[in-house]
């Protein structure tokens, strides 16, 4: 097995990575600016504001229900780079309008920017991960996905940090130096022609998107994978939705341990991600998901167990170094860490299992349909947790729905791992 980090010397894996570590950068730079900016500065109701992070979740999903069908499609019969080097140019545009509305604080201006990303990346996403088989050996492929899950993660927790921390006027700029950067890495990836020849591109959304879902799930062990993963990115969508009003509205701390919190989830998805290959050797197998799944789930338990007692928020907000001093806060912080560990370690084989379980000609569909369901599941959670919240629902009690999804996670990856593995 080629260790992982050497990948990083090839220029077959390099400017990917690269590309796509600037991309999610980029991402969570202009989401974390705008979501700090609006909550902290614009925003002053508590169900507001909740429901505010929960719409902006859904707006930047709806894009990869609505067109992955379309970029399945496209990435698998067109070269995959000739591909990134438009997305990437798109950004550019996209980052124009969302600098706009940070500068004037114009809410609707930045929602709209939010869509557009989601645009942008519904288009990327499919090649990401179908590009490795191309480009990478077999037994490069898993070692390869995890460097791709650590690196977002990584730029995830960058982005979180600087759009948490700087200012909005900063943060304009930033998106717009970040997507030029993006531009020139995305120039650079190697040519990955299609495997097949070009069967013609089918437009009509729905009807696309209904053929390629099931022309995908209703081979049992896609069926099993994409499942799992869908219950992941639910929990996910949940939790990212209520991390800022967690800590704001429950904690009562500020926007600095807001985004403290968002560093700590991405961080411990990146060492999950990296630990999962050192524990699998390389190989492609479902059998370390059912168990993180469950500690996953136990961790989210005892956070809602310190959420549902902490002392009710009185005063100022609290600041990072009063935060550390509340009895329970580094509990608190133990428990992300453990959440996001046990989740890269559940998520990571299995992306590599869909990629490396299909023929390279359909790698791109395949992580398409993935990222249907993906979204529509993840869809599907915020629409929930904004009728929750508008229903009277605390934001801890959410907490306890994403323990419950992390029983059906792992149900599904035992029953992966039983007929594949």
């Amino acid at each position: 097995m080629t260790p992982s980090f050497r990948l990083l010397a090839k220029r077959r894996f390099l400017p990917l990575f690269v590309t796509q570590f600037l991309g999610a950068f980029n991402d969570n730079l202009f989401r974390t600016a705008m979501i700090m900016l609006v909550i902290y500065r614009i925003y002053n109701d508590p169900a507001q504001e909740a429901a505010f992070s929960a719409v902006a979740g859904g707006l930047f999903i709806l894009p990869f229900f609505l067109f992955s069908a379309l970029s399945g499609q496209l990435a698998d019969c067109h070269d995959k780079a000739r591909i990134i080097r438009i997305v990437k140019t798109a950004e550019i545009a996209i980052m124009l309008f969302g600098a706009a509305g940070l500068l004037l604080q114009n809410v609707p201006l930045m929602l709209v920017a939010l869509l557009s990303m989601g645009v942008h990346s519904t288009f990327f996403g499919p090649i990401k991960y179908a590009i490795l088989p191309q480009h990478l050996e077999e037994d490069q492929v898993l070692p390869g996905t995890g460097l791709v899950e650590a690196g977002t993660y990584i730029a995830i927790l960058m982005g979180t940090i600087a759009g948490g921390i700087i200012e909005a006027e900063h943060a304009a700029v930033g998106v717009l130096v970040v997507a030029c950067a993006g531009w020139l890495a995305g120039r650079q990836v190697p040519a990955a022609p299609p495997m097949v020849q070009d069967a013609g591109v089918d437009f009509h959304l729905i009807r696309s998107s209904i053929k390629l879902v099931s022309d995908t799930m209703h081979v049992r062990r896609l069926f099993l994978a994409i499942l799992a993963i869908s219950f992941f990115w639910a929990q996910g969508a949940i939790l990212a939705a209520q991390f800022p009003p967690l800590v704001k509205n429950v904690l009562g701390a500020d926007q600095n341990v807001a985004t403290l919190f968002l560093a700590i989830f991405s961080v411990g998805v990146a060492i999950g991600s990296i630990a999962v290959n050192r524990i699998l050797g390389g190989a492609v197998s479902a059998r370390c998901s059912p168990v993180a799944a469950l500690v996953m789930g136990a961790f989210v338990c005892d956070m809602w167990w310190t959420a549902h007692n902490w002392p009710a928020p009185t005063g100022a907000l609290r600041d990072l170094t009063a935060f550390m001093t509340v009895p329970g806060s580094n509990r608190v912080m133990i428990d992300l860490l453990g959440i996001a560990i046990a989740g890269g370690m559940f998520v990571v084989p299995l992306y590599a299992f869909l990629t490396t379980t299909v023929a390279k000609a359909q790698t791109a569909r395949t992580v398409a349909a993935n990222n249907i369901v993906n979204s529509g599941a993840m869809v599907a959670a915020t629409l929930i947790l904004a009728a929750m919240v508008h229903l009277g629902v605390s934001v801890a009690e959410t907490l306890l729905i994403v323990a419950m999804a992390s029983l059906g996670a792992a149900w599904l990856a035992w029953l992966l791992h039983k007929a594949c593995d």
